[in-house]
């Protein structure tokens, strides 16, 4: 028996190449989907990390006569005293294509702000206020669960 497949309009070989092209396009749109909803699982993680009191010393935020805020001390993630660390990220999907029409895609959250990194890092003066990590280890469970939904 042989089998073949033609490339005239409606043929049992068109059709099924058709067939297989749409589902790759709608796979590739939940992919890209997926992706976005990673984003928003890191940023959810992002914002629980940087919420609540910490343990640090008692300061009072500058510019005001009787607010205080209480610090981080070394080792926690940073305290919020103007909030700007906390709302500052932008997140977005790179999409990369790949083998056999199929798509690669990277969910990346960013700091917006230029000290983000002495917080994480440390400088000579301040020990560092780590908080990359822990955002990754509370969003890695959701993110595990969006990417191993079965596809439709």
């Amino acid at each position: 028996m042989k089998l073949w497949a033609d490339s005239k309009e409606n043929s049992p070989g068109t059709m099924v190449h058709a067939t297989i092209k749409g589902q790759v396009e709608k796979i590739n749109r939940q992919v890209l989907s997926r992706g976005v909803r990673a984003v928003n699982a890191i940023r959810n993680a992002e914002l629980e990390v940087l919420k609540g009191q910490r343990s640090g010393k008692k300061y009072r935020k500058p510019y005001t006569k009787r607010a205080t805020y209480i610090a981080s001390a070394p080792g926690e993630a940073p305290a919020r005293r103007t909030g700007n660390l906390r709302l500052h990220w932008t997140g977005q999907v790179k999409k990369e294509m790949a083998a056999n029409n199929g798509v690669r895609i990277i969910a990346e959250l960013e700091s917006q702000e230029k000290y983000s990194g002495f917080l994480e890092e440390g400088t000579s003066k301040m020990a560092a206020r780590p908080f990359v990590e822990r955002i990754k280890e509370k969003a890695q469970i959701e993110i595990k669960k969006i990417y191993h939904t079965p596809y439709t």
